[in-house]
């Protein structure tokens, strides 16, 4: 049985991981007769958004902690990940990617990158490994692999910047997944564009098939 490291951002699309987007690739992931384990950073999110008023609100939360919420209490610090110990690795979307795991959403083609997400992607990818990225961790990939060649949708202010970082990329729609056989990486836009939850679900269930097949 193949085995996902699936790595989070926090619990909510403003602030964390997207949770539709993490939700249906775990659910892709054992459709597909896969496993997974769930990781997440022990950091402190960047903030804490009300997902009612999108206002900032004054409190401090944890990331490993928040993802916890999504993977019922079963989670690893990201600290803890083995390369060897899984055959590939993804990334669901959500604004968490962008500010907690990286600061892409401040700091575009000048972000920088958590070290132990730099870490799990560069020893995934030295392994020859497939990397998975949905919705905005596309330009978060393009930051620690040169030249990759990824989509996020059609957002024009974030295929710049992903040009700036030497990376290419190709505008998608619903569902459609972008493999860079370079690399080993796959990304799918997702909540990237207007998408509904059926869609949401298309694009994870395609992206971990297209993975699953060149294990």
């Amino acid at each position: 049985m193949k085995k996902f490291a699936v790595v989070l951002s926090g619990n909510g699309v403003f602030d964390g991981a997207e949770i539709h987007e993490a939700t249906l690739t775990l659910y892709a992931i054992i459709k597909h007769g896969a496993s997974y384990e769930i990781f997440a950073p022990d950091i402190p999110q960047h903030h804490v958004i009300n997902h009612i008023t999108g206002e900032e609100m004054p409190e401090t939360r944890n990331v490993l902690v928040e993802s916890a919420r999504i993977a019922r209490g079963t989670i690893k610090n990201l600290k803890h990940y083995k390369v060897e110990d899984y055959d590939a690795l993804i990334f669901p979307g959500g604004f968490g990617v962008a500010k907690n795991l990286s600061t892409v959403a401040f700091d575009g083609p000048d972000a920088k990158v958590n070290a132990e997400v730099e870490r799990a992607v560069k020893e995934t990818n030295d392994h020859g490994k497939p990397i998975g990225a949905l919705c905005i961790a596309p330009a978060m990939i393009a930051k620690i692999l040169e030249g990759a060649t990824v989509t996020i949708g059609q957002d024009p202010g974030t295929i710049e910047a992903i040009g700036k970082m030497g990376g290419t990329h190709i505008n998608t729609s619903h569902g459609d997944v972008v493999y860079d056989d370079n690399l080993n990486l796959f990304s799918t836009p997702c909540y990237m564009l207007d998408a509904n939850i059926l869609q949401i679900a298309e694009g994870a269930d395609n992206i971990v098939s297209a993975m699953l097949k060149v294990m």
